[in-house]
């Protein structure tokens, strides 16, 4: 029997803060990540900020509670320390995380230690065990890293869908739920800045050196970001079983693949549409019942045109309050579905929109423009949270008052 899934905590770090009180306190005074790389080792340190987040891997280490920390990569303590605030915020037993499902989102997993030692590994003089390196460059590892760590055994899965991944780890969850096969699932992404994504997306001629300005009309591309970020969800039998007053409800998501270009959206937003459609149709909720919506407006020339004809193609001449938080928290790949989720959330909790900040400049092409103050005191009831990923992978989930 399908069951209703509803969301019982959450846990997070970003560029803005090591936790959900330092993430809120952020977005309400307007505190942004953006900054010179001072973690990172790479050549562009100065030229290409970002918005880093400024502890070293021992300092990461203490927050996750492994003060060892031997075998984890970034990736995977970014991972544990919002994994943990999670559990903690749904007041989970140890038997509960035991038979939980881990489903975690990540574009590069550990290839920033992997690439620390690339060259001694293609050298074929060099001496030594290189094995733990390699194991690094698994995707997977990271999940079963953070696993161990918590003692999950029940489910564990990684997705990899570029920037839509966690996103698609929150839908993947509720699927397993719904479906019966799991009472609770731990759903995110963590993703580490490295040398690796800077160059590429440095490559594609879309990282802006200086604040990104999503939805305006002066945008030269995004911010690159790292942090993590899980939801639980668990399934309306086990609420009532235990008598939880949920924090919110997954009323509905959405996949799908506009299969346009490699790396770019179509241009007239066929994928936002479908997945954002896709989303109030499992909802059975109207266009006119999406409060606000958290976009993936990363920026791009070519992104938040694409999304924005696709908002409009669906509200109409109703379009809700919609913002982008990148420039907050840069754009963390994988993490952002999941981070953005949270952000949505928070919103929900406390009423509030969380402004579009650097929009200056109204895009000719569209019709409607962000918000750009904060706004407080909103009648929130239901909100969507965009995410697109390369290769047309859009994604849209809906978030509802329980």
């Amino acid at each position: 029997m399908s069951q209703r899934v509803f969301i019982t905590g959450f846990g997070i770090i970003t560029s803005i803060g090591k936790n959900t009180t330092e993430n809120l306190a952020s977005l309400l005074h307007r505190r942004c990540g953006f900054g010179e790389l001072n973690v990172l080792d790479t050549i562009h340190s100065k030229t290409l900020p970002a918005c880093e987040i400024k502890l070293f891997n021992q300092e990461l280490c203490e927050l996750a509670g492994v003060p060892n920390g031997k075998g984890y990569t970034r990736t995977s303590l970014l991972g544990l320390i919002a994994l943990k605030e999670a559990i903690q915020s749904a007041s989970l037993s140890s038997t509960e995380v035991r038979d939980a499902g881990l489903l975690s989102g990540t574009t590069t997993g550990g290839i920033r230690e992997f690439e620390r030692h690339f060259y001694e590994l293609m050298d074929p003089q060099q001496k030594g065990d290189f094995a733990q390196f390699a194991d690094t460059a698994n995707p997977g590892e990271h999940g079963e890293r953070m696993a161990d760590a918590v003692g999950i055994k029940k489910y564990i899965a990684t997705l990899s869908t570029a920037c839509s991944s966690s996103a698609n780890s929150i839908m993947q969850g509720a699927q397993l739920i719904k479906h019966g096969k799991l009472d609770r699932a731990i759903c995110g992404g963590t993703e580490a800045l490295s040398r690796f994504t800077l160059n590429g997306f440095n490559s594609l001629m879309i990282v802006d050196p200086n604040h990104c300005r999503p939805f305006d009309n002066t945008r030269k591309g995004l911010n690159l970001g790292e942090g993590a970020a899980f939801l639980v969800l668990e399934s309306e039998r086990a609420v009532i079983e235990k008598r939880k007053t949920p924090l919110a409800e997954l009323r509905g998501y959405g996949n799908a693949n506009d299969a346009f270009h490699q790396t770019a959206s179509s241009p007239e937003g066929t994928g936002a549409y479908n997945a954002m459609n896709l989303a109030l149709a499992m909802a059975k909720l109207t266009p006119d019942q999406i409060d606000y919506i958290n976009a993936h407006g990363t920026a791009t020339e070519n992104n938040d045109l694409s999304e924005g004809f696709g908002i409009q193609k669906l509200f109409g001449d109703e379009v809700p309050l919609f913002s982008s938080t990148k420039p907050y928290t840069g754009h963390t790949l994988a993490a952002a579905g999941s981070i953005e989720a949270v952000y949505c959330l928070l919103g929900l909790q406390h009423r509030v929109v969380w402004p579009n900040i650097n929009f200056h400049e109204q895009m000719p092409e569209l019709s409607v423009s962000p918000v750009r103050e904060l706004k407080r005191e909103v009648d929130l009831k239901n909100v969507l949270s965009n995410s697109f990923g390369f290769g047309g992978n859009t994604s849209s989930i809906l978030i509802g008052l329980a």
